[in-house]
Order: C-alpha cells, then structure tokens, then sequence
C-alpha cells in the first residue's frame, strides 16, 4: 500500500526547526542543521509541517509502505493493526474488556423519576452478584462549551477554577473520566493533531486573564499528544502567574500511567 510520507528538500532546508516544532508525531528532526525525517513509520501524512516552513522545503510524495511478513506477525501477537504506519496514534487495537450481564429489569426505567439508584444484578466472568444501590451515572461538566478553540477567554465560570485541559480521546479512553477527573473542575477539551493552529496563544490568555487555582492536563499515551501537553505548558510558562499544574498520562486501554505536579 502506499501512503504519503514528507519529502525534504536539503538544499532549502535553513535548519529553522519551525517543521519540528509542528510535527505531532516527533517525526522530524534537526540533525547537522538540516531537516532529517527520522522514519517514515511516524510521519502521518497529514502536512502539518508544511504550512511553518519559510522557503518551501516541503513536500509529500506517495511512498510504498507495504509491511513485511515479520511485522504482520508481530501485530497478530500484540494484538494490533496497522494501517501503513507504525506510530501508536495510528495503530489499531482490539481491547478485550470483561463480558458484563446486567439483569433486564435493571434497564427499565425507575418507577420513582426522582430516585438515583437501583439495585442491579450483575455477571461477570461467570460471576453472578447483586448490587445494592447502584448509583446512576451522572454528569460532571459544569459549563459549555468544552472545546478549546470555542471557548471564551473570560468567564464567570473560571474565577477561582480549577481548570481540567485534556486531549479528546482520554475520556473515552478513561471509563470514570467524569467522576475522577472532571469533577468540581471546569473542563476544556481538543485534539492537536486534528484542530487547525496551536493553543498556546489561548491558553496564555485564558491563564492570564482569569483568576485560576490550578490546572490539571491529561493526555494520551501517544507522540501527538504531546502538542497539548507543550501548549499547555508554554502558556504556564509565558503567563505571569505561579500555578500549581498537574499532567496525568492515560494509555490506550484506559490506564493512569503516570502523573505529576509541578508549578510553574
């Protein structure tokens, strides 16, 4: 199969990094003062990088990229497809969750409309058990919109806020991402790879602007997401305030990999 993959040309090439910087995927390099594509695995074709250079230096070709045997071998094992490109963003993945049975009569609705909680049995892995006063899953967003680049620079809403800045797919990711992570927080969502521009601009204002406690980033486990994670950490340090910050990691199967907190 072919797919497209940056060419560079060297004799252009000023070294400026300004492709690098774009680059979701640390696909490129600078190496002896010139542009060095590291692998045609991590770039993902979607030209980014293009648009930053200053002496149009680059351009995409359709490149074959068709995999060799003992690399389908090896998807097989680890569970994994590619589709032409190995980096983890674009790497599909079959997750083998618990078979969950809940009883038919816990999917009608409540009698009472106000009541909150049901009891409900539940089979698990063959497992039968009855829970008691299960608890309806309940929404923690506590404003709108939710999208970086909709939302406003002011608001009421970020006086004295705790601010959640997260890549789109963790709470998708994350099953009780509303519970552990957006609760009593304001929540800003986006995804670098697929949103036009950098954030940082923003942010730096949102920060800037507003009286804020803390701010709580949380991203992918994948090379893309670490654009919202520099974004976030550039307008920390361009603001002219000490904010306690925290990054937290999720993985592909829905894992907390990680976390620390820092201030800036």
């Amino acid at each position: 199969m072919t797919r497209k993959i940056i060419q560079i040309d060297e004799e252009k090439c000023i070294g400026c990094g300004l492709c690098a910087s774009a680059c979701q995927q640390s696909a490129l390099k600078i190496i002896d003062g010139k542009a060095k594509l590291i692998s045609n695995d991590y770039c993902d074709g979607l030209g980014k990088c293009m648009p930053k250079c200053p002496v149009d230096a680059i351009s995409f070709s359709d490149i074959d990229v068709t995999f060799k045997e003992g690399n389908k071998k090896n998807d097989k094992e680890t569970n994994t497809e590619t589709i032409g490109c190995d980096c983890p963003t674009l790497n599909m993945k079959k997750i083998d969750l618990p078979t969950i049975q809940v009883a038919k009569e816990a999917l009608s609705p409540a009698r009472d409309i106000s009541a909150t909680t049901r009891d409900i049995s539940v089979t698990a892995h063959g497992v039968s058990a009855t829970a008691h006063n299960v608890r309806e899953a309940e929404t923690n967003l506590n404003q709108w919109p939710v999208q970086i680049k909709l939302a406003p620079v002011t608001a009421s809403y970020f006086e004295n806020a705790n601010l959640l800045i997260a890549a789109d797919c963790t709470a998708y990711a994350y099953g009780n991402f509303h519970n552990d992570f957006m609760k009593n927080k304001i929540t800003l969502i986006g995804c670098p790879k697929l949103d036009d521009g950098d954030y940082t601009e923003k942010l730096t204002t949102i920060l800037e602007t507003n009286n804020l406690n803390s701010v709580t980033i949380i991203r992918m486990d994948v090379p893309c997401c670490r654009g919202i994670e520099n974004s976030v950490k550039t307008a920390l340090k361009n603001c002219s305030k000490m904010i306690q910050w925290q990054l937290i990691t999720i993985s592909t199967d829905g894992k907390i990999l990680g976390e620390r907190s820092l201030t800036l």
